[in-house]
């Protein structure tokens, strides 16, 4: 058994590999040619030969679920064709069992997918991100037409609205405001940065424009009555530092895909959300669905088992092949849409991310036992047919 897991292992992992291969190849290609029209004195060839490197990690990731399967098609129906399988069967070896060995094959390519999802593709988005900001001077994620924004709560047990028009690299931002509220809803200082920086949870301005509003200015406006003292004053400082829990690993994690993010990353985003009283559904849905990738893995090797057993004498290889490209877009359309449906209908983060692999385990698993049991449930529905019937 252990040599055969072994020959079915390494067929697999020949297959995916050479896919993996070609489709990284094709979509790499499509994106340069569709950027080459960006390339410029500014934004030079190699630039964007180096944001296409970078982007390969992600790319990577979100191709393997799909590379996996036509992977392993092309392997079982390979075997299927030699007749290997057969012999398999022969052996002893039945529908469930060698569903079972898909799974055990599979362990190695989660380890590595894990190792990918938590370590290169943050690592290669993040460098991306960067690398767009100094090349192109932009990123679209989270961004408004007048920048980034940001809540959370001051010491004083007020509320602090920081608004910043330009990130840059390493915690760097340009065109920073921040607005103070003593109450939630009274504003009592506006301030002006051209330029800060975060770092060990402070936030250091440089060339602050401060608007201090006097506590008397509510009740001054509100009764329309003029005032000796000044309601406003304006004040010109060098630097300013203030303390903040926005980081510069938050500030990057605003710009990512939240499936772009480690779980480290995702549950530190998750709980500066929640404490500010921010929306977190989307952030909490990427936790579940990188925790349900592992299983996603397993469900499209579930998936190659049947169609790899299917008998096709006149479409070969080929047909198995063209169906699971087929099974494997579907799947992806059907798994996005399920995480729209579930954040627009307030679905439970777990069945949001879990719902898809669930019920394509279950259609895959009973298309095996029907593949498995075909000649009982013929015969079990001739005898129905001609069940009350005398013999002729």
């Amino acid at each position: 058994m252990r040599t055969a897991r072994s020959y079915i292992a390494r067929e697999i992992f020949r297959s995916t590999s050479v896919v993996l291969i070609a489709l990284l190849g094709l979509f790499t290609f499509f994106t340069l040619v569709d950027e080459l029209d960006t390339v410029g004195e500014k934004f030079p060839l190699s630039a964007l030969f180096y944001l296409q490197l970078l982007s390969m990690p992600t790319r990577l990731y979100d191709l393997l679920p799909i590379g996996l399967l036509i992977g392993a098609i092309l392997a079982l129906a390979g075997l299927a064709q030699r007749n290997e399988l057969v012999i398999f069967r022969v052996s002893g070896v039945s529908g469930m069992g060698l569903i079972r060995m898909l799974w055990t094959i599979a362990i190695p390519i989660i380890v590595g997918a894990l190792l990918l999802s938590e370590f290169l593709t943050p690592y290669a988005e993040t460098k991306s991100s960067e690398a767009n900001l100094v090349m192109r001077g932009k990123v679209e994620g989270g961004m408004l037409n007048t920048g980034y924004w940001f809540k959370e709560p001051t010491q004083a047990g007020g509320m602090r609205v920081i608004n910043i028009g330009k990130l840059q690299t390493s915690g760097n931002v340009e065109n920073l405001r921040m607005f103070e509220y003593s109450d939630g809803v009274t504003l009592v200082s506006m301030s002006q940065a051209d330029t800060g920086r975060f770092i060990d949870g402070k936030l250091v301005m440089k060339n602050v424009v401060e608007n201090k509003i006097s506590p008397a200015a509510k009740n001054a406006l509100a009764d329309a009555k003029v005032t000796d003292d000044p309601l406003m004053t304006v004040h010109n400082i060098p630097q300013v530092t203030v303390e903040t829990t926005l980081t510069a690993e938050r500030l990057v994690a605003r710009i990512l895909t939240p499936e772009r993010m480690s779980l480290f990353a995702l549950r530190d985003y998750i709980e500066y959300l929640n404490k500010n009283q921010l929306q977190s559904d989307r952030q909490v849905v990427a936790v579940w669905r990188k925790l349900a990738y592992p299983f996603t893995l397993i469900v499209m090797l579930t998936i190659a088992a049947p169609i790899s057993f299917m008998q096709t004498r006149r479409g070969g290889v080929g047909a198995k092949v063209f169906i699971g490209i087929l099974m494997g877009t579907g799947f992806f359309m059907i798994n996005q849409l399920a995480l729209n449906v579930g954040l627009l209908y307030k679905w439970p983060p777990v069945v949001t991310a879990l719902l898809p692999n669930i019920s394509a385990m279950i259609i895959a698993l009973g298309c095996v036992w029907l593949m498995e049991n075909r000649n009982a449930i013929a015969a079990s529905n001739k005898s129905f047919l001609f069940w009350g019937k005398s013999p002729i």
